[in-house]
């Protein structure tokens, strides 16, 4: 069972697709790190200190890898948190909406390439699975 505290999710798959040459796909999934939690109905919440503590940590986690790419959801708390892994990669944030379009589309598009992935409780599982070509499993509570 998931403890509803845990905050960080961190899913690292590799795919390996076999033409002339072997390309080596790598994606690092993470959820956003802690949120503002102060009551009111905002659906955009930026992170919190402690959140923004951990998407520094993130960034020292993943010092030695060399992304090619960074996606993030587009709302304040994944784009915060992606926000120091992207400086210290000096890439640009690219905003992905989740659906199965997208993620039918994603595998043949970055083949042989080292992605991170930041998203929601609700939209890495669905991610991972779709990547996977496995049905949608969700979590018990």
């Amino acid at each position: 069972m998931i403890k509803s505290n845990l905050y960080i999710l961190l899913v690292l798959i590799s795919f390996l697709s076999f033409s002339q040459n072997e390309n080596c796909t790598s994606i690092y999934l993470i959820r956003h790190a802690e949120k503002v939690r102060d009551g009111s109905k905002n659906s955009n919440p930026h992170l919190n200190a402690k959140g923004i503590l951990r998407a520094d940590k993130w960034k020292d986690i993943l010092r030695n890898i060399k992304f090619d790419k960074i996606l993030s959801t587009n709302l304040f708390r994944t784009l915060e948190t992606a926000l120091p892994i992207s400086k210290t990669n000096n890439l640009e944030i690219l905003k992905y909406k989740p659906s199965n379009k997208f993620y039918k589309k994603f595998l043949e598009q970055n083949n042989g390439k080292t992605i991170l992935i930041v998203g929601h409780s609700n939209t890495i599982p669905t991610f991972t699975n779709n990547i996977l070509n496995k049905k949608n499993i969700v979590a018990d509570k």
